[in-house]
């Protein structure tokens, strides 16, 4: 995708790294969650539990697999086929981890899940704006070119 938009201005393609950037941050905290799972619990939280050791092993089997395949769409992918109801279920995700973090009074997760949705619907719902006029696939013609 990144090499698509070369022609589409410095706009889309700074919310594409942005986006990459925050995917793979995303992937960088569940790998420190699965080597340290207290850093992911609130301040003055009891040690941790096998239960938090559970928690970071299930985010980690979430947030690895769905950060690379967006992070395959983001840069490698050609066509961008499909990147929007990705960046759609990546924005999604990362509303609830917000969530998550504000019932949980995380405030790095509920500030991390907020920005990090942001910029996922953000670029999904640039994609779909330019995307009118575009090919079947969703991905304005200078970008499928």
């Amino acid at each position: 995708m990144l090499r698509s938009i070369a022609t589409t201005g410095r706009g889309m393609r700074a919310m594409v790294i942005a986006n990459a950037a925050g995917a793979a941050l995303s992937m960088a905290f569940s790998v420190v969650g699965l080597l340290s799972p207290g850093l992911a619990l609130p301040g003055g939280t009891d040690p941790v539990t096998p239960l938090a050791d559970l928690y970071a092993q299930a985010y980690a089997a979430r947030a690895l697999p769905l950060g690379a395949v967006l992070l395959h769409q983001l840069l490698i992918s050609r066509t961008g086929r499909g990147l929007t109801p990705l960046l759609l279920v990546c924005g999604a995700v990362q509303v609830a981890d917000a969530a998550i973090g504000a019932a949980t009074h995380n405030p790095g997760m509920t500030v991390g899940g907020t920005a990090l949705a942001a910029l996922h619907l953000g670029l999904a719902a640039r994609l779909t704006r330019s995307a009118h006029g575009a090919g079947s696939n969703g991905v304005p013609a200078a970008e499928a070119a």
